[in-house]
């Protein structure tokens, strides 16, 4: 009991610090890759004497002066909505992490053996949670963020955080929709809700939803960065432009919604990886060691599985680097042009791919 404890404990650990870790990157990374792509200086002020590191202390520094900023909140807010707004954006977007496979099956006793028969070691999957219908999962709870979002707006008692979190709901409620078609093409391949089998599906670099399903994948990558509300998609919030639904927040409670937005980011590169990229899986790299080009090197089982693991965390930080990229590159679009787009195009592209998926598996069985 005490050594399942501990394991869950562990994957909990790992996990959650993977994904609160990268996210306080990130808002160093969007700030000096801001600055490299508009020819600024960028985050150097924060340091501790001559100790810079290029600005990677100004995440530390924006955490301090949130935790010691006013708590303010406004006279005629509705109080407890207020408060429990920033939970309902935060809490969801962690425990979808849970179904989230960050490696394979790790069998203990058998770490040093090269491919070693993990049918009959009862392997530990590095997953928090294994569920049959993990990818259900994901959506139901991640849609809960939409609730976050339109309360904060209109608990706060302000005109212009009301229309912020009117606008957030819309768009999330939309784009969602979206999100689940582009996977459903995936389902009808792989055959599986549960995302550790569909990572285990796509063995080879031919099996990865992204040489089965390109169009489910631009789908989905379009419709989850809508979904985390980010450029060109940031209606809800434009900072200089547009009054967003958490007008009305500080200190501690602002910083939730910061961080939930940057672990939204963290989170669709995680799912994209795992449902498109192979998740842990590496072109020649098998359960008995690396196998390229016609060459053989054995590896023991725990060097395998580390690097599955490193290779996972490696794909979504890649795909944060490309979200980072586009909220740098392209305009905001007007709100009738996000929800022309959602509705009108990748709505019925959506549609487009299930039936043509669909009918080719049909046709595939039907030659068999």
């Amino acid at each position: 009991m005490l050594a399942i404890l501990g394991w869950s404990l562990l994957k909990i650990v790992v996990m959650l610090g993977f994904a609160v870790g990268l996210s306080a990157v990130l808002t160093w990374m969007e700030r000096r890759q801001s600055a490299m792509m508009q020819d600024r200086i960028g985050p150097v002020r924060a340091n501790i004497g001559k100790l810079r590191l290029k600005g990677l202390l100004h995440p530390l520094a924006d955490a301090l002066k949130l935790l010691f900023k006013e708590d303010f909140i406004p006279p005629r807010a509705r109080k407890g909505i207020f408060v429990l707004a920033p939970l309902l954006a935060l809490i969801p977007v962690l425990l979808v992490f849970a179904v989230i496979p960050f490696g394979p099956p790790l069998c203990l006793d058998a770490w040093r053996t090269v491919g070693p028969d993990l049918a009959a070691c009862r392997p530990e999957p590095l997953q928090i949670a294994h569920i049959d219908i993990g990818l259900l999962f994901i959506f139901a709870v991640a849609s809960l963020g939409a609730y976050g979002a339109v309360l904060a707006g209109w608990s706060s008692f302000n005109n212009f955080g009301l229309l912020g979190g009117l606008r957030a709901a819309a768009q999330m409620l939309s784009y969602e929709i979206t999100m689940g078609l582009a996977v459903v093409g995936a389902l009808l391949v792989y055959g599986t809700l549960e995302p550790m089998e569909l990572v285990q599906a796509q063995a080879t670099l031919w099996d990865w939803g992204i040489v089965r399903q390109p169009l489910g994948f631009v789908l989905f990558l379009c419709a989850a960065i809508a979904e985390t509300k980010r450029a060109p998609f940031d209606i809800p919030e434009g900072e200089s432009e547009i009054v967003g639904y958490f007008v009305e927040y500080s200190g501690t409670r602002f910083m939730m919604f910061y961080l939930a937005e940057f672990l939204e980011i963290v989170f669709v590169g995680c799912l994209v990886a795992t449902i498109f990229l192979g998740g842990w899986q590496a072109p020649g790299l098998a359960d008995d060691g690396l196998r390229l080009f016609g060459h053989y090197l054995p590896l023991s089982h725990g060097v395998v599985v580390l690097a599955r693991v490193l290779t996972f965390f490696l794909k979504v930080f890649l795909l944060c680097f490309l979200q980072l990229a586009i909220r740098w590159t392209l305009p905001r679009m007007r709100f009738d042009q996000l929800m022309r787009l959602g509705w009108k195009t990748l709505l019925p592209a959506s549609l487009f791919n299930v039936v043509v998926t669909a009918g080719v598996l049909l046709a595939a069985q039907a030659a068999r």
